[in-house]
This record gives C-alpha cells, sequence and structure tokens, in this order.
C-alpha cells in the first residue's frame, strides 16, 4: 500500500518511524486507497488505524495490527466483514459506516469489541442483526442509516425492538437506552435550547433548526418532520 508510505500522519512529520506509531491516519488518500496490502503489517505497534474515505473494498491483512483497538474504515466500498479475526482479541472499537454491508458474519470474531458504528448500510434482516448478540462487550451502537432501522424507526419501534434483542446496549444511535436516562438527556437538550434562545454562551454547539443533539447523532425533537441528519463514521 503506497499511502503507507506517502500518507500524512503526526507521527511521521515529528519523524517517528510508522513501524513505531500508535496512531496512523491514512482516511481521503489521493489517489484512493484501494487495497489494504502486506505493507499494513509494519504497523506493530498501531492501536488506531484511520483508512476511511477511500476505495477499500476488503478487509485485509491486519494480522501484525496486535495492538490495534480502533480500526476506521468508514466511507469505502466494503460489502463483506471478513478479515477481522486477526484483531478479533484486541479490537475495541470498529467505525465502518457508510459501506455497502448487507450481511454481518464474521462480526463474530471481535470479542472485546465495545463500541460499532456502522450506520448507512444496507443491513435489512433481522437474522444479520442477530449476529451482533455475539459480541459481549457492545454497548455503543449506531445503525442509523440501515433499511431495517428505517423501516422500524418509521412505525416507532426501532428503540423498543433493538434493545429487545440487544438489552446490553448503553447507547443506541447515540441516545441512551434506558428511558429515564433518555428524559433526562431530553429535558437538558431543552435547557441548553433555552439558553441558546436566550443568547447565553458557553451552552456547547447549536443544533440545527429543529434538531436536538444526542451524542453523536442529530435528531429532530418531537413533532418535528425532515430526515435526521447522519453520523459521519
Amino acid at each position: 500500500m503506497s499511502a503507507v508510505c506517502t500518507g500524512s500522519t503526526k507521527e511521521k512529520q515529528s519523524g517517528e518511524k510508522l513501524s513505531e506509531a500508535k496512531v496512523v491516519k491514512l482516511y481521503g488518500q489521493i489517489p484512493p486507497i484501494e487495497k489494504m496490502d502486506a505493507s499494513l503489517s509494519t504497523l506493530t505497534n498501531c492501536e488506531q488505524l484511520s483508512l476511511s474515505t477511500n476505495c477499500i473494498e476488503k478487509i485485509t491483512n491486519l494480522n501484525g495490527l496486535k495492538k490495534l483497538k480502533i480500526l476506521s474504515l468508514g466511507r469505502n466500498n466494503i460489502r463483506l466483514l471478513t478479515g477481522l479475526e486477526a484483531v478479533g482479541d484486541t479490537l475495541e472499537q470498529l467505525w465502518i459506516s457508510y459501506n455497502q454491508l448487507e450481511k454481518l458474519n464474521g462480526i463474530q470474531w471481535l470479542k472485546s469489541l465495545r463500541v460499532l458504528y456502522m450506520s448507512n448500510n444496507l443491513v435489512k434482516d433481522w437474522s444479520e442483526f442477530m449476529r451482533l448478540v455475539e459480541l459481549p462487550c457492545l454497548d455503543d451502537l449506531v445503525f442509523v442509516g440501515n433499511p431495517l432501522e428505517e423501516k422500524h424507526s418509521a412505525e416507532g419501534t426501532w428503540m423498543d425492538e433493538a434493545t429487545k434483542r440487544l438489552p446490553g446496549l448503553r447507547k443506541l444511535d447515540g441516545d441512551c437506552c434506558d428511558e429515564e436516562e433518555r428524559r433526562g438527556e431530553a429535558g437538558e437538550a431543552r435547557d441548553r435550547g433555552s439558553v441558546q434562545a436566550a443568547g447565553g454562551r458557553g451552552a456547547g454547539p447549536r443544533a440545527p433548526p429543529g434538531l436536538l443533539p444526542t451524542g453523536q447523532v442529530w435528531r429532530r425533537g418531537p413533532g418535528e418532520s425532515g430526515a435526521r441528519h447522519r453520523p459521519l463514521y
């Protein structure tokens, strides 16, 4: 992968060897990366690898990344979750939104995974969603923009149906799964909105008109219509 040699990272800019770098950023390369080739095996100390916004179709050559904790592959052309077994013991976060995933076979290797951001893929069946049950540590899931989520959100049943199947979740699509915590967050959001409307300072980022901030996902407030703003993972 030529981008391993030419990609810009903070570690490289300071003269650190890529083999010693803990954070390697190869997102948005020009020309885009198309293959995860064997040169990735040189990143033996890497804990966070970003390959988002490229043209990668297949996850490969992670065998040498024995310390990898965070893998970012958003905005590529990935259709299958093959190749993850190489980092199954260490990976804690997988960011893989805006790809072409319809099937989730292969996710079961990630026994340490806590965070899964996979919005705007193609998952449409509960049978595929249920593969996430095999992730014992998963507590933060972003699934918005998949056909399955869109169908049940339109019916008003998404949160209940998803958390019933994954009772260990702490957050789903940026919202707390606990109903009392959700009500508390909604109250705080309304309070922030009131302060902002009054011209207050220090109240955090202003949401787009008619939207309430809930974690990483902008959602419309009660009674509002129109498309949600999607997370950029």
